[in-house]
């Protein structure tokens, strides 16, 4: 049934997969929802996007991005209310983000009418893949793609926005161990590192593997002149409470992701009273506390992640051990606060969360 939502023409599935799919035992970026919302920019312009029955794509094999990686990406999480109401939490944040991964990539910015627009049409209408349980959430995937059928180095003319959805898990489902990465690098200042360009995340696939093949989660990167300043964990941002000041990297250099859950931290720490330093971190600043007994919490933030505790930092041969996760006091409270407000249970004082 084909039917026109405002100015989005929707296509509805003539049946629902989701029965196919164990809601009670719900894997990270393995199932996905009924529906998909795509758009076609062309000519100058965002042609009108339509929503249509999750499917596989037709590309020419001369597809710009396959060629030379113009694409981006953003996550967003929606969840459901006590009541059975999704919500969506600072999708505008993410939108904003693209657009500067856009500018940066060469390609256009995405509207907000297609963007926030589209993905409250798109949640509404894949309402019931949105599941319950503690932890577990609606995973958002918006991303463009540069689509001119030309193999040649220039600005693609084209482009593609998709944005599919899928029933998500945690991300991380234990703490983590972390390696301090000091041979390869992950962005430098003038880069695209403060980007969700693909291409940040596939150069990062040979290292990280190695890293896995020896015991560890994921790689704590470091600066690419001296390899000494610590920078951005994996797919997250990155935060140490050394004694009872709460210090991040900053994001002034264009080499680190303005990760919209770091703002969410940031802005909730401080409203406690809790000190936050945005500021340069040395991985001996690191050693020294940890030695000293001042390091009393690391942890992750990011979309999918969204609060996750790392039980060992190693750098060479110096592993890091943390205090007891069960002790933590910072990380703790802000999972739990800021599942209280995704979920609803608690006043978003910030109007972070966006209804469908």
């Amino acid at each position: 049934m084909s039917v026109v939502s405002k100015d989005i023409k929707v296509n509805k599935i003539s049946e629902s997969r989701i029965d196919e799919v164990d809601m009670a035992n719900i894997q990270f970026g393995k199932n996905y929802s009924d529906h998909m919302l795509v758009a076609y920019y062309e000519n100058g312009a965002w042609q009108q996007p339509q929503i249509m029955p999750y499917n596989n794509l037709s590309l020419s094999p001369a597809t710009t991005f396959m060629h030379y990686g113009q694409a981006i990406f953003e996550g967003i999480k929606a969840y459901k209310t006590a009541d059975g109401e999704p919500i969506i939490f600072r999708p505008r944040d993410n939108w904003k983000r693209m657009n500067r991964s856009a500018e940066r990539m060469a390609m256009p910015h995405i509207t907000e009418e297609i963007f926030i627009d589209g993905l409250r049409e798109l949640v509404n209408l894949d309402r019931n893949w949105i599941p319950t349980s503690e932890d577990t959430s609606l995973y958002i995937r918006p991303f463009m793609l540069a689509i001119d059928e030309f193999i040649g180095v220039r600005p693609a003319e084209k482009f593609m926005f998709i944005i599919i959805t899928s029933p998500a898990g945690p991300y991380y489902n234990k703490p983590v161990s972390i390696y301090v990465q000091d041979q390869y690098v992950r962005a430098f200042p003038g880069g695209i590192g403060f980007t969700k360009a693909a291409g940040n995340y596939g150069m990062s696939m040979y290292p990280t593997m190695k890293i896995k093949e020896m015991g560890y989660d994921q790689i704590l990167w470091t600066d690419g002149f001296e390899h000494k300043y610590v920078q951005e964990i994996g797919t997250m941002n990155v935060f140490f409470v050394i004694g009872d000041t709460v210090v991040t990297p900053p994001i002034t250099e264009d080499t680190i992701l303005a990760g919209v859950t770091r703002d969410s931290v940031i802005t909730l720490l401080k409203e406690k009273g809790i000190t936050v330093e945005e500021r340069p971190i040395t991985i001996g600043e690191l050693q020294t506390a940890s030695h000293e007994g001042r390091l009393k919490e690391a942890f992750g933030t990011g979309t999918a992640a969204s609060i996750a505790p790392i039980y060992a930092l190693t750098y060479h041969d110096d592993k890091m051990l943390l205090p007891p996760i069960e002790t933590w006091d910072v990380a703790n409270w802000l999972k739990q606060e800021l599942a209280d407000i995704r979920y609803g249970r608690k006043a978003d004082t910030h109007n972070w969360m966006v209804t469908v």
